[in-house]
């Protein structure tokens, strides 16, 4: 599998919008408080211009697969980051690619000197919820920060000093 990471450029927009709503679409979480109705869906290059924030979008023969990024989210604590927007296209899940991005979204929280990374989820994408386990994530009682994204029950954080 020839892929191609890089951070987001403005030409992924839609291609990424799409990627993202199709997905919460096929785990029927296309629901009010999801990214699905965030404006900023729409436009995630600029909403990732934001200082400590980047988004990686994996790229294969100029397709867009997906990607996953980390931002600064209002209200967590000063030393974390949230992981977002990890979404990837059927045809793209099951290779380690997912895991290659949320590690690199790792490494590069890591690299700005941040020491947690924080997640926010559905029960309804087990395989999801079950790599973050692996990746060393553990579940919350309540959520950190203020996302605006109550539709997700599950939240989740990693140490990654």
């Amino acid at each position: 599998m020839n892929i191609e990471i890089r951070e987001i450029q403005p030409s992924d927009d839609a291609e990424l919008a799409l990627v993202i709503r199709q997905t919460l679409k096929e785990f029927k979480a296309d629901k009010p408080g999801t990214v699905y109705y965030d404006a900023s869906t729409d436009h995630l290059s600029e909403l990732f211009t934001v200082a400590n924030s980047v988004y990686f979008v994996a790229i294969q023969d100029g397709k867009v697969l997906g990607g996953a990024g980390i931002f600064p989210t209002d209200g967590l604590p000063e030393d974390t980051l949230e992981l977002v927007k990890m979404y990837l296209l059927p045809e793209a899940r099951g290779q380690g690619l997912g895991k290659t991005l949320i590690l690199k979204c790792i490494e590069e929280a890591r690299n700005k000197g941040f020491k947690r990374i924080y997640l926010e989820t559905m029960a309804a994408l087990e395989k999801a919820v079950k790599a973050y386990e692996k990746l060393g994530f553990s579940l919350l009682d309540a959520p950190l920060g203020n996302s605006g994204h109550h539709a997700c029950e599950l939240w989740m954080v990693k140490e990654i000093k």
